[in-house]
């Protein structure tokens, strides 16, 4: 159980890793690599939600880091559903989770990126 513990840890550390490791092995079983880009993108977001809201909470001394995004995740799923429900008079709720997931792994790829070099930059000016 410990070495499950610190594989985890080790994945949320560096996130580019298990969207690599699935990548890969989605390309060679399928051999599409959309599908392949796809399905890494999904897994990834939840390494990335999870170191996100560790810098977050590390560099900004909070807690709040997690309920953050899963705020941030809400108020998108929201308002797509809504925009949705406007356009066409219902909600496909399977389509709203998928843009919502898909748009959390574009912004917390970019946050991964800006509290990394925010935190590089603040240890070495301390």
């Amino acid at each position: 159980m410990e070495f499950l513990k610190d594989s985890l840890i080790a994945l949320s550390i560096a996130p580019f890793i298990p969207f690599c490791i699935v990548f890969f092995i989605t390309d060679k079983i399928t051999g599409q690599r959309k599908q392949a880009v796809k399905l890494a993108m999904d897994i990834t977001t939840f390494f990335l939600i999870a170191v996100v809201a560790g810098l977050f909470n590390h560099l900004f001394h909070s807690s709040f880091g997690f309920y953050l995004i899963l705020l941030l995740i809400l108020i998108a799923f929201g308002l797509l559903g809504g925009a949705q429900n406007r356009m066409k008079g219902k909600v496909d709720f399977k389509r709203v989770i998928k843009a919502v997931w898909r748009i959390s792994f574009l912004l917390t790829s970019m946050s991964y990126i800006v509290l990394i070099v925010i935190g590089i930059i603040t240890y070495i000016f301390k």
